[in-house]
């Protein structure tokens, strides 16, 4: 097992839970000019894929809203920039692992002959696209480094060869030049070898098919639906985007340190003109930023980390959002009172006997009870542990749990008891209405759907890493002469 030190407990400072509605797209004022840096979502759970359970896979996405057609240059991650995936072990709020993921690019210059000379091509590939690339114009690639909090790195390797640099494959341009997409991509998932782990891991990074389901449009047209209509009702206004996906496979032994829950969250930062590096984007619970924390404060809470939480305290003790919707839907949605200690509960500690740390330094990051086994697909339900599903969101966050309609719930009270009340409110005001934004995924994989009403039949994902489905081709159209 993995051992780094930890840091010194008094350097993580109180903080609170910072409630979520869904993912984390162009969420403040800077971030939506840098979409190479944008996360979008961040997923950790307990491996299903069948003899994968003792991992726990966690899924970084960035650069939201891909346009599967958008070429020439398509979309690639930025090269002056790093992005992170921590990892807090101990409940400290500070990070004991960080993996840390750095791209370059290699400009190939391909030409064609044109009227006696050698004319560059304008096109990101000149042929059909395979593993060696050698029709690729633009080839990226990536390291892998393990940082830990006393300065010491290590350099990840593949565990089939050696290498450090591990490739990115080419997005999804289209049928002629990439014929058999998911076949293509399959070939970079790398099995890793972790410094101080004696278990492979596996890394893959490349473009698939968006996972995220909403209703965006209307969410942000003042919930212009009906907030306690059908839950499939509305069409997912994701179905037909791509994002660029950052997954790790690791042990569940090298990554936790005696107590079983882990807390992680992810980042990127781009390099300043001193050469350090600059935070602009922090994602843990899903869309902390984008209809939580308040306009004045978003830019800030990108480049914040979680121990100095407690500067946004008033945004959680005081949420708008139960405000907002009572004005909107009067008595279809009354407001919680407050504090909010039922948010405290869920979103800033974890909740006790499901996902709360031995020692909890409070802070807002997505936590996993590692302890907990993994539900296999069948038997997933996408509104995890308030749909009795102990292996689903909150406790981690897996690529069909329906999170905007969780946390709507939660944040209209139905976590309000005696143990957790919400100001002197000891049940839930709204008796458990089932809020949503009426669109939903149809399914865990492509075996176990539930279709009806405004569902896409392709809004679904996969069983095996890197689980979120292959992306989307930008001309659909088969080979043509």
């Amino acid at each position: 097992m993995m051992r780094p030190r930890r840091l010194l407990a008094g350097l993580a400072l109180a903080s609170v839970p910072l409630l979520a509605l869904a993912s984390s797209h162009r969420e403040a004022p800077s971030i939506a000019g840098l979409p190479k840096l944008d996360g979008t979502d961040f997923y950790m759970f307990r491996s299903y894929e069948p003899g994968r359970q003792g991992y726990v896979t966690l899924i970084a996405n960035y650069l939201p809203l891909q346009d599967p057609q958008g070429g020439p240059n398509f979309y690639r991650l930025e090269t002056a920039a790093v992005y992170d995936i921590h990892i807090d072990n101990n409940g400290d709020a500070l990070p004991e692992l960080t993996f840390r993921f750095a791209f370059s690019d290699a400009q190939k210059d391909l030409a064609v002959p044109s009227g006696g000379q050698s004319i560059p091509v304008p096109l990101i590939n000149i042929g059909e696209v395979d593993q060696a690339g050698a029709n690729l114009n633009v080839q990226e690639s990536y390291t892998l480094t393990l940082l830990l909090p006393d300065g010491q790195h290590w350099s990840i390797q593949s565990a089939a060869t050696g290498s450090t640099r591990f490739l990115k494959p080419a997005d999804n341009i289209g049928m002629k030049s990439i014929p058999d997409y998911a076949a293509y991509a399959a070939q970079f998932i790398y099995p890793i070898t972790i410094p101080g782990c004696a278990t492979a891991g596996r890394v893959f990074v490349g473009q698939r098919k968006e996972g995220f389901v909403a209703n965006l449009g209307e969410i942000f047209d003042l919930v212009n639906t009906n907030p306690i209509g059908p839950r499939d009702g509305e069409p997912n206004t994701l179905s037909h985007k791509n994002v660029t996906s950052l997954a790790l496979e690791l042990p569940i032994s090298c990554v936790t340190h005696g107590d079983p829950v882990i807390g992680a969250w992810t980042t990127s930062s781009i390099a300043s003109p001193s050469g350090a590096w600059k935070q602009v984007s922090r994602l843990g619970m899903p869309l902390v930023n984008e209809v939580v924390i308040g306009l004045p404060d978003k830019d800030a809470f990108n480049g914040s980390f979680p121990q100095y939480d407690a500067h946004f305290l008033k945004y959680v003790t005081n949420p708008s959002l139960p405000v907002l919707l009572n004005a909107l839907f009067g008595n279809a949605a009354v407001p919680p009172g407050t504090p909010r200690s039922d948010l405290v509960a869920a979103f800033l500690t974890g909740l006790k006997g499901l996902n709360q740390p031995e020692r909890v330094q409070p802070a807002e990051m997505l936590r996993l009870n590692t302890s907990i086994l993994p539900t296999p697909p069948a038997q997933q339900s996408d509104l995890g542990v308030i749909g009795g599903d102990t292996a689903g969101f909150p406790n981690g966050r897996r690529p069909y749990d329906d999170v905007i309609d969780i946390t709507l719930r939660v944040a209209e009270g139905l976590l309000c008891s005696a143990a957790t009340p919400c100001g002197k409110q000891t049940s839930d005001p709204n008796h458990g209405a089932p809020y949503t934004d009426g669109a939903r995924a149809a399914g865990p994989d492509a075996n176990h759907l539930t279709l009806g009403g405004a569902i896409d039949p392709a809004d679904t994902y996969l069983d095996t890493f890197p689980y979120l489905n292959t992306a989307l081709p930008g001309s659909p159209n088969v080979a043509a002469n």
